[in-house]
């Protein structure tokens, strides 16, 4: 007696899972594995912490975010005017961190964009010492670099200034001006 063909299981998906409403649907912070690191400065030596920190701002509560970010800023922007061979490379998640609306110290990581956007420490420097510029470690352009890098993502800022949160809309105004937008 004959049977009838029996269906086989597919392997292949048919349904494509969405996420809920509400939740992002990129994972924050995918492109941190592309910088080297190990291999860059910030005020500590080597830059190695930097992931877990911008990932901590990321996901931390409150309070661990915050403390988090201050060491960040402790890291890349030392003083809130000192850069470092790590600051541009950070820009971008700070950035990115900035436009994620479940990060909860977003006003606190605009305001550090304007200290790096600020950051004339270096330069102003070596228009009186010219001969930092022969240092193997040229801060100069660590802090030219920084600036551009903010710079290169301004296109965030009216989404931003639109914010309802008046401290976030007030820290975009304030770093649009000083990027002469």
């Amino acid at each position: 007696m004959r049977t009838a063909p029996t269906q086989r299981q597919s392997t292949e998906r048919t349904h494509h899972h969405q996420p809920p409403s509400g939740v992002a649907t990129t994972t924050p912070l995918t492109a941190l594995d592309r910088v080297p690191w190990r291999e860059i400065q910030d005020s500590t030596g080597c830059a190695a912490a930097v992931p877990l920190l911008l990932t901590t701002v990321a996901c931390g509560d409150p309070e661990t975010a915050r403390a988090a970010l201050a060491d960040l800023r402790t890291r890349v922007c030392q003083y809130g005017f000192v850069v470092e061979q790590a600051t541009a490379a950070t820009v971008p998640f700070l950035w990115e961190l900035a436009q994620l609306p479940h990060v909860t110290c977003r006003a606190e990581i605009i305001q550090l964009l304007k200290s790096i956007a600020d950051a004339r420490q270096w330069e102003n420097t070596a228009a009186v010492y010219p001969k930092l510029l022969n240092h193997r470690e040229n801060h100069v352009v660590w802090e030219r670099k920084a600036r551009q890098a903010v710079r290169d993502r301004r296109g965030a800022l009216r989404e931003l200034m639109a914010e309802e949160d008046a401290d976030i809309a007030r820290a975009t105004t304030e770093l649009a001006r000083a990027l002469g937008e």
